[in-house]
């Protein structure tokens, strides 16, 4: 979604509930820090909303919501949510992000730090969220050691946090894996240019020699041919070759 169709749908829900601030909770919620990122990475077609000061007019959206003419109309909706939906690390209300200035006929989105989200996702890691946190890594959205911090303060057990602690490892495993093949391209590509150059330098600096000898080989030849019954032929055969002198050289340069 776009951050304009965000902003429709809180515009919406403002006037149906009256509420005017909305806890955004989901993928969308990257548009608080981040408003314009590419479709992939936000490619839901629900906002899942939350009123801050009367939770219980969030299902109210119902109206917006999924198979209603609102989503029919527009492809994309509402999805009330409320606390449980998601288990976040605590003191997430204090971190939530200020959704930019947008047509929203003043309704205020809050959103969650990218952290956060990206820890609901692990709690919950359908095959998608698999997907999508390993995005967030691999874009430097999150960082490792802060993911780690806030997942000592999430309510969950020991088991479920291991296994977390193993889909972070993988995930920022694999943006490294990334990296470094990027460095190994740039790598192998600055070696070819490397060689090329040198070959080009030591090409360059055979025909010098060759030049410098056939100059040598010239001046002897002027010299015999101005001695009494010299014969020219040897002076345009030297001529001939000077012409043939590094032929060929450039098409053994390496591409």
């Amino acid at each position: 979604m776009k951050k304009r169709e965000v902003d429709h749908v809180l515009r919406a829900a403002g006037r149906i509930t009256g509420e005017r601030q909305f806890i955004i909770i989901g993928s969308q919620s990257l548009h608080g820090k981040y408003p314009d990122l590419p479709d992939d990475l936000v490619r839901s077609f629900e906002v899942d909303l939350m009123a801050l000061k009367k939770a219980d007019r969030t299902e109210w959206l119902e109206v917006i919501g999924a198979y209603s003419s609102f989503h029919e109309s527009f492809g994309y909706y509402a999805d009330p949510v409320d606390q449980k939906t998601a288990t976040l690390p605590k003191g997430w209300k204090g971190r939530l992000v200020n959704l930019p200035p947008g047509d929203t006929d003043g309704v205020r989105g809050l959103c969650l730090d990218p952290h956060d989200l990206a820890i609901a996702k692990y709690v919950a890691r359908p095959e998608k969220d698999m997907i999508f946190t390993g995005e967030l890594a691999r874009r430097g959205i999150v960082s490792q050691e802060r993911l780690l911090s806030l997942l000592d303060q999430t309510p969950v057990g020991e088991e479920t946090r291991d296994r977390i602690r193993t889909y972070i490892a993988k995930d920022f495993s694999a943006g490294g894996t990334l990296s470094e093949s990027s460095e190994q391209s740039a790598s192998r590509e600055q070696r070819r240019q490397t060689a090329k150059s040198s070959a080009f330098k030591e090409m360059k600096a055979i025909r010098a020699k060759s030049r410098e000898n056939w100059l040598k080989l010239r001046r002897q030849q002027t010299a015999k041919s101005h001695e009494p019954g010299a014969d020219s032929t040897g002076s345009r055969e030297l001529d001939d070759a000077a012409k043939d002198a590094g032929k060929g050289a450039d098409e053994d340069l390496p591409q």
